[in-house]
């Protein structure tokens, strides 16, 4: 007959095991936590089009969890530019990315910059920002 304590000799307890991996599985997927918006640069472009300088935070762990996407969105939430981030920043953080060539529409006196993560989504911290040169800043 098997001791009591058998399965505790052995490193685990039943259910244990099974239960331990699974909080493990759960905790490196949910480190890394939502990707944040921390700096946004806007600047007028000769063209009537703007660029935008756009810092993000988060803990990219590699392929599967990091930061691979910021928007510009006007206040409806319509996507006017968006940047893939094409690999992941683990070593890089924070990390600042621009795009150029942006048109806003007439009248816009401000946008709203988000990120995005491969597995939380959006949900991080976003940035309300004055477009130069517009009134109402």
């Amino acid at each position: 007959m098997a001791s009591p304590h058998h399965g505790a000799r052995h490193g685990f307890r039943a259910g244990g095991a099974g239960s331990f991996m699974f909080a493990l599985m759960f905790a490196s997927t949910a480190f890394a936590g939502e990707a944040d918006v921390v700096n946004v640069n806007v600047l007028a472009e000769s063209a009537g089009t703007y660029s935008f300088e756009v810092t993000v935070v988060h803990s990219d762990e590699g392929w599967e969890h990091y930061a691979d996407r910021w928007d510009v969105l006007d206040d409806a939430g319509n996507i006017l530019g968006s940047r893939k981030l094409l690999h992941p920043h683990v070593d890089e953080q924070p990390f600042t990315r621009s795009l150029s060539g942006i048109a806003l529409p007439g009248g816009l006196t401000h946008v709203t910059v988000r990120a995005h993560d491969a597995v939380h989504g959006y949900g991080g911290k976003e940035m309300k920002v004055s477009i130069p040169g517009r009134t109402g800043q």
